[in-house]
């Protein structure tokens, strides 16, 4: 079949990107499902600093591609040995594929199957190959999803179902900023009632862990942005305190620990920079932990005196995609959701067709954006 949808030619591009335009509307080739894939008609899909990352070049992946990896739908067609899902089901799509035989999927960890990871490498969907061309010419998938278009051909675990009264505008958001923020800490952190936390980085990701530090019970809840704007929507979202980072590292370290009487049991580093990182380490109390689910650039380092690991029993965790199992986190979220713990309708900030999707990631670049959904048929 025949749709539009956004290809990256070239990473690296000067902003504006309005002007630069790394992201072509071209009309693409979709080939149709295979062997345990089916298709999906894109609803609605976030605009992720993920994204944005890859148009920046501080994630090189094969080009070109069509990006996105967050978004929601109507299943439009099954492949061979597809029998769970239908056409006309409503999904979600999560951008880790899980094998459920590998050792990470048998223990616990299917968020680290390593499954897909090649096929991912190599811009191909896990089935092997890619679906998606122009004019012939082979075009790669993000992530194992491309919802930067009308519809996307995507592997059977690529997706979970969802309730049909979920708006497709805010389902979207649970395939990673919810998922990952909110899973950050409940899952990976797993904050308990009482314990003081600090999110760094105010995106849609860390303010879905603002979130997930009030439906934790965490108190207090101390939110950690440059952008005034956003901290003050992180106080609606249950965030008791905010400090503009601003000041530099120590400064800001020193306000977290007088807002909670000592310092944090959790940093949760969200922004993808050294600094963050650097003022999450800082701000933790004796026996605290800082886990780490923004990007850094992949060259990036961070420095610390291994003496405070053991003197103050200081942890630093990875987290990926929330440590989530969708299948089973996506439900339980969404009912959160549902009975309005999770408000993420609050984190969009506007709708967008694929003609404005530059402009789109040119307000994500300026911050003055948090999840802008895209709407490929308009």
């Amino acid at each position: 079949m025949k749709m539009q949808g956004a290809v990256l030619y070239e990473q690296g591009l000067p902003r504006p990107y309005t002007q630069s335009n790394p992201l072509v509307i071209e009309t693409i080739d979709l080939d149709g499902p295979k062997q345990h894939e089916v298709l999906v008609e894109i609803r609605a899909a976030g605009l992720c600093h993920s994204d944005m990352s890859t148009i920046e070049g501080i994630r090189p992946r094969p080009i070109p591609a069509v990006l996105g990896h967050e978004a929601a739908g109507i299943v439009r067609e099954v492949g061979p040995g597809v029998t769970d899902l239908k056409e006309g089901d409503h999904v979600v799509m999560v951008f880790v594929m899980s094998c459920g035989e590998c050792y990470e999927c048998t223990h616990g960890r299917p968020h680290l199957c390593g499954a897909s990871f090649d096929s991912k490498m190599k811009g191909e969907l896990v089935g092997g190959g890619k679906r998606l061309s122009v004019n012939g010419k082979p075009i790669s998938h993000a992530a194992g999803i491309s919802c930067f278009a009308e519809y996307a051909v995507v592997d059977r675990s690529s997706v979970v179902k969802l309730p049909e009264d979920i708006t497709f505008e805010d389902a979207a958001l649970f395939g990673c900023a919810v998922i990952t923020g909110v899973g950050a800490v409940t899952n990976t952190a797993k904050a308990k009632p009482g314990e003081p936390v600090a999110v760094f980085g105010l995106g849609g990701v860390g303010l879905s862990a603002v979130m997930g530090a009030a439906l934790a019970g965490a108190e207090p809840i101390v939110a950690v942005d440059l952008n005034e704007e956003k901290m003050a929507l992180a106080k609606t979202l249950g965030a008791h305190f905010a400090v503009n980072a601003g000041e530099g590292t120590e400064r800001t370290a020193e306000k977290i620990k007088d807002l909670t009487g000592g310092g944090v049991v959790h940093a949760i580093e969200l922004s993808g920079t050294i600094k963050g990182m650097e003022a999450a380490y800082a701000s933790l109390r004796a026996g605290g932990t800082v886990t780490v689910a923004g990007l850094t650039p992949a060259d990036a380092v961070f420095e610390l005196q291994p003496y405070m690991l053991t003197a103050k029993e200081f942890r630093i965790q990875g987290c990926y995609m929330g440590s989530c199992s969708p299948p089973e986190d996506m439900p339980r979220f969404v009912d959160y959701y549902r009975n309005g713990k999770l408000p993420v309708d609050k984190l969009r900030t506007g709708e967008l067709g694929l003609e404005g999707i530059n402009e789109g990631f040119e307000n994500l670049a300026a911050g003055t954006a948090i999840r802008q959904i895209l709407k490929p048929h308009g």
